[in-house]
């Protein structure tokens, strides 16, 4: 597959929301790394360094993200691009709960949530169509930008598991059946005539 583009997807470190499942989300505070989270951002730099194929680096604007990009491209010799269209999901008035804290404040939402990928979050959030729309957007510019290259993307669980998914052709409710650790990594390949391989999931290694 030497003619395929290929993305590789690091979820941000963690931030100190990250342990308590506390969803964080474009939002909310925008925190960003823990120190525990910088230490993975650097681990993760070095298993993308030993890669030695990443061409091009783009990321979330999300402090998370970018402070994780920015320890990567130290690493690699590589400028960020920033897209907005990978920011987190907006969960409305679910930010910074967990989801025990929402479904004892917002039980009907969050079945309707769970339920339909149109269904946003209380408090005007934004729907996981309207995330997968982004993430779509992002993959179709990229392979466009970067055909037969490697791209690193780092983002957040919602729109890393949605290209994930779409590659899988799943779904919308698969997307809560994905683990993705904080600084994990997962790829997809894509070949000339669009077909997507997940080659890797939720990768944490190079965290060991």
């Amino acid at each position: 597959m030497s003619d395929a583009t290929t993305l590789v997807l690091l979820r941000h470190g963690e931030t100190l929301l990250t342990p308590e499942r506390r969803l964080s989300g474009s939002g909310g505070s925008n925190p960003g790394l823990s120190p525990a989270g910088r230490r993975q951002a650097q681990a993760a730099a070095h298993a993308l360094a030993d890669r030695g194929d990443i061409a091009a680096i783009v990321t979330s604007p999300m402090r998370r993200c970018q402070e994780t990009a920015h320890s990567a491209a130290a690493r690699l010799g590589l400028g960020v691009r920033v897209d907005r269209d990978l920011r987190e999901a907006d969960f409305g008035a679910w930010e910074g709960l967990t989801f025990t804290e929402v479904r004892e404040r917002y039980p009907d939402d969050l079945d309707a949530w769970f339920a339909s990928p149109e269904s946003p979050p209380s408090g005007a959030g934004e729907a996981m169509q309207q995330v997968t729309r982004r993430a779509a957007a992002v993959r179709d510019g990229l392979l466009a930008q970067y055909p037969g290259a490697t791209v690193l993307v780092v983002s957040h669980v919602g729109p890393l598991r949605t290209l994930i998914r779409l590659a899988l052709q799943a779904p919308p409710h698969s997307l809560f059946h994905m683990e993705l650790a904080a600084a994990s990594l997962s790829t997809v390949t894509y070949a000339e005539n669009g077909t997507a391989t997940v080659q890797t999931l939720n990768d944490t290694h190079h965290l060991n």
